[in-house]
């Protein structure tokens, strides 16, 4: 988990600096509007509209804004979005997987085409680099007022595997068969996350000099800004020296 917590420390001062709010509202409104069009509007029966809801309001979203989605979905002119993934390695080696919402996959398909093409990496077929990723619910919140010791004990027994403190940031993992009791327990003590999720966690890193490593940063961030991304994961090995020349 050390890997991922100091990527996430880096996007967050990279997000601070790059101001990219606008483009985070844009997939959560997404995400709130496919499970709600799935599920119905009710975040009390629609679990995955409430963890979109709950996502929405970690990252500062107006309740406006929440609502609006919401209504969207189900009005008739809802637009209709399909999930879907792409897998390849960027230059280097850096294996890299995509999930997307898309109303319109043939605009998705070119767009990801491009943009493997234009930093030298390959798609591959779906399937290909999965087994490189473990599915693992993800649970980041701000370490306010929170006792560690006890918060670890609660965590333990709702299922948690690891609890990463770093700063001002507190992330948990755990199997993601657990994620539910996990989630439910935090809502319990009534402690909000600034995200939750399944996330895809490397199963092996990959390491590259700082100058190949910031390339396939660029490539990533290419894709990120894509409003048909929701998500880009990767292998890439964060190292001190990456993250000093990023500083």
């Amino acid at each position: 988990m050390s890997g991922h917590s100091k990527w996430s420390t880096i996007k967050r001062k990279k997000g601070a600096i790059d101001a990219k709010r606008g483009k985070i509202f844009t997939k959560i409104i997404k995400e709130i509007i496919i499970a709600a069009k799935e599920g119905g509007a009710d975040a009390d029966t629609n679990a995955r509209l409430r963890l979109a809801v709950q996502n929405a309001k970690g990252a500062n979203m107006p309740k406006d804004n929440i609502e609006r989605a919401i209504k969207k979905a189900t009005g008739a002119d809802a637009a209709s979005y399909i999930e879907t993934t792409f897998e390849g390695y960027a230059s280097g080696g850096v294996a890299i997987f995509i999930e997307c919402l898309t109303d319109n996959n043939n605009r998705t398909v070119a767009a990801v085409r491009s943009s493997f093409n234009k930093y030298g990496g390959n798609l591959g077929t779906n399937g290909s680099l999965s087994f490189l990723f473990e599915r693992k619910g993800i649970f980041t919140l701000k370490n306010e007022g929170l006792s560690i010791e006890d918060l670890e004990l609660e965590m333990i027994e709702a299922g948690a595997q690891s609890i990463d403190v770093d700063g001002d940031t507190v992330t948990i993992s755990c199997a993601m068969e657990d994620f539910g009791s996990v989630n439910k327990k935090l809502t319990e003590l009534e402690i909000d996350t600034e995200e939750a999720g399944l996330k895809r966690i490397p199963n092996d890193t990959k390491k590259l000099d700082v100058d190949s490593a910031k390339r396939v940063l660029r490539f990533i961030e290419t894709l990120e800004d894509d409003d048909d991304i929701q998500f880009v994961y990767h292998n890439l090995e964060m190292t001190d020296e990456l993250a000093a020349a990023l500083d």
